[in-house]
């Protein structure tokens, strides 16, 4: 018997995601994966420079667990459950990311051009990755958790706040896509 190797169906991953929602709430845990940054910033020490990170983090290591076990089912379906075939784009985005200079679309799940080892240690790496990665702390801290806390906790809660979050985040994706992007490729 062969192995077929595709995406599990909504059907399957839909009730699997909502269950582990409704175990989260039931056992009064909300899910999200920037806290864990607190979270370790917390154990390397940062309460003793700031109050911020000066609280009881051994409350936390359950969502530590979560993130692992997301980081390692992620490696497990990559590695071993994936056919490794090319991802499967509408042509329109296809020509659009060509026109900005991408090559090999859709056999990597991020653009070699900037993610690789060589792109990002590069002056336009850097420019491109350190303020982006600055305004994703700020944003996530200051929108008070990131785009799967809200999404995913704060949506199944019904919390206007990550409705209203979620709708910034499309926005925001939209400018980015449309009118930021191509000036910077």
């Amino acid at each position: 018997m062969e192995l077929i190797l595709q995406p599990w169906p909504w059907y399957v991953s839909g009730p699997l995601l909502a269950l582990v929602m409704y175990l989260l709430v039931y056992f009064g845990k909300t899910f999200g994966v920037s806290s864990n940054l607190r979270t370790l910033c917390s154990i390397a020490g940062a309460g003793k420079y700031t109050d911020f990170f000066g609280f009881d983090w051994k409350s936390q290591l359950w969502n530590l667990m979560v993130v692992s076990g997301a980081i390692l089912g992620g490696y497990i379906a990559y590695f071993y459950l994936s056919d490794h075939s090319l991802i499967q784009l509408s042509n329109n985005t296809v020509v659009a990311l060509q026109e900005f200079g991408f090559d090999n679309i859709g056999e990597t799940l991020v653009p070699m051009e900037i993610f690789s080892m060589e792109a990002v240690f590069s002056l336009k790496g850097l420019l491109i990755l350190i303020p982006g990665g600055f305004l994703v702390g700020f944003g996530t801290r200051y929108a008070g958790g990131c785009t799967s806390g809200h999404a995913i906790t704060g949506l199944s809660n019904l919390q206007l706040p990550s409705l209203l979050a979620v709708v910034g985040f499309f926005i925001g994706g939209l400018i980015m896509t449309h009118l930021i992007l191509p000036f910077l490729f």
